[in-house]
């Protein structure tokens, strides 16, 4: 379907308040505030979307949001009759949402599953190449499932269609989140989101789990990519369009164009100490209203039919705020969410969401339904969660009310959906449609409108015609690097070029703009630039998503997460022809070297399939894209979000050169910066986490399996497998999905899980003047049969080991668990100042257990559930 023509705005670059933008507390209410505020359809601007405003005002308490899905006449009546005809088990299926792969259309029609998800890299038969035919077919045996149940209730399939239906083999996929910040267009969003609909709707599902509306804080952030901007006034906006285009505009029914859309994640995920994906957010009450809160107002004004709750912690012990994790917190979701605010939509928790509430498992969680959860997230143990909530109401742990009260709000947008009047997918609109897929147009718009110039000393850019170029770098001619996480499979990685045969990359694009002869390319940047017009060096980020990208305990500089970028940049800078340099990743990074070494910089951010639209910018100019973040001078400059005390940033927020403007910038400070920012060893006192493994391996530290067959040490793979005869490992989850592996000692003989420095050795003796603590996440499965340790090595022999027998056999068949050993318990014979191996797990009978998050904490000694010494002697 063809885009609408309409007139470009120009950026608006003022900044907000101090009190919206930056780090300082908004003041709260003063007693015998104003009445409580309401906001509803927002200012249009002259092309029809919603305005992003030059300001916001300052709001004393949670706005009430009027929506604009208002329903029929007589929807509410149709619902209680429905409700009145159900038995409380089938009520309970209607919450309860597992994965394709671990449901059957059968057990859908005999437990009333009311709906089914795909998780990122979860496709028909788990093919990766699945036809259109194929998603059809799983969606209509779903959907006849459903609707030959006893309650023939129709199933609704939620899919993350995060930038397009990136889950789907040869469709378009758009830009990542952060290049439609870049864009600065609202009237864009709207018509990607309208076309993400089509896309969805050719595959034959119901539910886009988008947009995501958070308000980015700490660019350390894995998730900074699927935050819009760090500006509120951005995130309003654009949360608006995005539901009115994934929605089709709908006040009453969605339409034959439309999806069910999700405002995610409430709330303040973009705001963890940190940038630790699923941390802790210390906002005020106010910083939660006034910043976190805006992307809400303007999708719930638009008439969002689902909100997902956000995995972070919402706590401030000075502010005498302890919410604990959101997915239990009555005050976020019952009072604030559908109390204040007035959403009369369902809320869906996040993957296994309910899990992380203290108390609580992956298939129990009374706290989470009762604060206000109506659909579960529980991919594989849903039977186990239906079995429990049944008994739950029925102990009178859950009330029915609050069971009646969930249903009813899910039976609400399943009328809205309009499934009840539908046709199953298959003889849907756009059903089968292979054009619906296909949305080059509108994705390239979109990539040119996002690119953003940094730098053009000599007005290099654009490219004159013909003009004879060497392209360098590991992105130019990688599609799956330029489209990121969350990209046909969850973290975007395994993909080649190949995945993609409808898609360009950057080098194909330069190839059509420039014409083959002209081109040449060399990744490595070996060739001499010599006799070239440029050199074109596409480099930057690798995919990732959620906590696998979080540099919590990293920094921002550009030069130590990804040398070989700086390496190839060296090759050619000073070689006769100009560099232009291509930085392709999800947010800014500290890249003085790397802008000091190109004659011109462009942020291309992370395109999607349509790569060709960066090399329409580059020969042929019209940069219009301008920074949704604001880009750091140092490698630990962050939090850096404008507005706040001290802001200086290289570039603010709102920066981006024009086609032609003639701004010079000049040598930048090359200071190298620390590991990490915060003291994490030496000899004084450590006051950040030592990450070893989080969710993958944490640099230095990569994971190792010895035995007899390699005491050596297999490396395990980025699958998180590894076998011996003696041990094998595998991914598991442990806290969320994949966060941890699952060692398997076979008893044939000894052998051991580690994870080790392999350049050389740490001090760490910091840890132990900081009281730390070991801590790491567990599920045993088996418990050991024979003696089993855990042990610390400063380059074997040296090495101290404690006695975790009895500890994992008291482990052994409970939740999971959060083991902490103070470092102190190994400090006997342990040089800390040599530390290679921070985690080890020995021994030599049978033995399982999955195993996440392996840290030093510093003071996790102090902790009333650390262990004693004593008992691991």
């Amino acid at each position: 379907m063809a885009r609408r023509s309409r007139a470009r705005r120009s950026p608006l670059i003022a900044l907000m308040s101090l009190a919206l933008l930056g780090g300082a507390v908004v003041a709260a209410p003063s007693a015998g505030a104003a009445e409580q505020p309401v906001i509803g359809k927002p200012t249009l601007d002259r092309d029809g979307c919603a305005r992003i405003e030059k300001s916001l005002p300052t709001l004393a308490d949670w706005p009430k949001v009027e929506s604009r899905f208002k329903g029929k006449t007589g929807d509410e009546a149709r619902i209680a009759q429905i409700l009145g005809g159900m038995t409380l088990e089938e009520k309970v299926g209607q919450m309860t949402q597992p994965e394709i792969a671990a449901i059957t259309p059968d057990e859908v029609r005999q437990y009333s599953i009311g709906s089914v998800l795909n998780g990122g890299g979860s496709w028909p038969n788990q093919d990766k190449h699945a036809s259109q035919q194929d998603w059809l077919k799983l969606a209509d045996s779903y959907w006849d499932a459903a609707k030959t149940s006893r309650t023939k209730i129709p199933v609704i399939w939620g899919i993350d269609a995060v930038h397009g239906n990136n889950n789907v083999y040869g469709a378009t996929v758009f830009p990542h989140n952060i290049g439609l910040g870049a864009a600065h267009d609202p009237c864009l969003v709207r018509d990607i989101s309208a076309a993400t609909a089509r896309q969805i709707r050719a595959t034959g599902q119901d539910w886009a789990f988008a947009p995501t509306l958070a308000v980015v804080r700490d660019d350390r952030w894995g998730r900074t990519y699927e935050g819009f901007s760090e500006d509120p006034r951005i995130t309003r906006a654009y949360g608006y369009e995005a539901i009115n285009g994934l929605q089709d505009g709908s006040t009453k029914r969605i339409g034959y164009n439309g999806v069910i859309g999700t405002a995610k994640h409430f709330i303040g995920d973009g705001g963890t100490l940190k940038g630790q994906d699923q941390g802790v957010n210390p906002s005020s009450e106010a910083e939660m209203i006034n910043v976190h809160g805006q992307g809400y107002y303007g999708a719930l004004a638009a008439g969002s039919q689902t909100v997902m709750v956000s995995f972070n912690s919402w706590t401030n012990a000075e502010l005498g705020i302890d919410e604990g994790k959101l997915h239990g917190s009555d005050k976020a979701l019952n009072q604030i969410l559908k109390g204040k605010m007035g959403f009369d939509g369902l809320v869906v928790s996040d993957w296994n969401g309910i899990g992380q509430v203290p108390g609580c498992t992956n298939a129990s969680c009374p706290q989470a339904i009762n604060a206000g959860i109506d659909i579960v997230m529980v991919p594989h143990d849903w039977k186990a969660f239906i079995a429990n909530t049944v008994a739950q109401v029925n102990g009178g742990q859950i009330p029915v009310s609050r069971i009646d009260d969930a249903v009813t709000r899910i039976l609400r947008v399943k009328l809205r959906s309009g499934l009840y009047e539908s046709q199953k997918p298959s003889d849907r609109s756009y059903a089968n449609s292979d054009d619906a897929l296909k949305e080059t147009w509108l994705a390239r718009d979109a990539v040119r409108s996002s690119q953003t110039l940094l730098k053009n000393n000599g007005n290099v850019l654009p490219l004159k015609p013909k003009s004879k170029v060497l392209v360098v770098g590991k992105s130019a001619d990688s599609i799956q690097n330029q489209t990121g996480g969350w990209t046909l499979s969850w973290q975007g990685t395994g993909n080649t070029n190949a995945d993609f045969p409808n898609a360009t990359s950057i080098l194909t694009g330069l190839k059509q703009q420039l014409g083959d002869v002209n081109v040449t390319f060399d990744e490595k940047g070996d060739a001499d630039p010599k006799g070239y017009d440029a050199v074109i060096a596409v480099i930057g980020e690798t995919p990732y998503a959620e906590g696998v990208g979080d540099l919590t305990r990293k920094t921002l500089e550009a030069s130590k997460l990804y040398p070989e970028d700086l390496a190839v940049l060296d090759k050619v800078r000073g070689k006769g022809a100009p560099v232009v340099t291509v930085y392709v990743g999800g947010r800014p990074l500290y890249m003085n070297k790397e802008i000091n070494r190109s004659d011109a910089f462009v942020a291309a951010w992370l395109p999607g399939t349509e790569g060709g639209g960066v090399a329409d910018v580059l020969v042929k100019g019209g940069f219009k894209g301008t920074l949704p973040y604001s880009w750091p001078k140092s490698a630990c400059q962050t939090p850096l979000n404008a507005g706040s005390a001290e802001y200086d940033p290289l570039f603010k927020l709102g920066y981006g050169l024009k086609t032609g403007q003639r701004v010079t910038v000049g040598q930048l400070d090359e200071t190298v910066g620390p590991m990490a920012c915060g003291s994490t060893g030496g000899g004084g006192t450590a006051t950040e986490d030592l990450e070893v493994f989080n969710r993958t391996d944490v640099a230095p530290y990569k994971g190792f399996i010895g035995s007899a067959q390699n005491w050596g040490g297999t490396e395990i793979g980025p699958d998180g497998a590894a076998s011996h005869a003696e041990i094998a490992v595998v991914q598991s989850d442990v806290n969320v999905q994949q966060d941890g592996l699952k060692a398997t000692w076979t008893g044939t003989g000894p052998a051991q899980l580690y994870f080790q420095n392999p350049a050389g050795t740490n001090d760490l003796r910091g840890y132990l003047n900081a009281d730390a603590a070991l801590e790491f996440d567990t599920i045993v499965q088996e418990a050991p049969a024979n003696r089993t340790v855990i042990s610390m090595h400063c380059v074997y022999p040296c090495f101290s080991e404690v006695n975790a027998t009895k500890l994992f056999t008291d482990l052994a068949g409970a939740p999971k668990s959060t083991v902490k050993i103070p470092v102190s318990c190994f400090a006997n014979g342990l040089d800390l100042e040599n530390i290679n191996t921070p985690f080890l797990v020995y021994t030599d009978g049978k033995f399982s257990a999955s195993f996440a998050n392996m840290r030093w904490v510093p003071k996790g000694a102090q902790d009333p559930d650390a262990r004693p010494c004593s008992s691991l002697s």
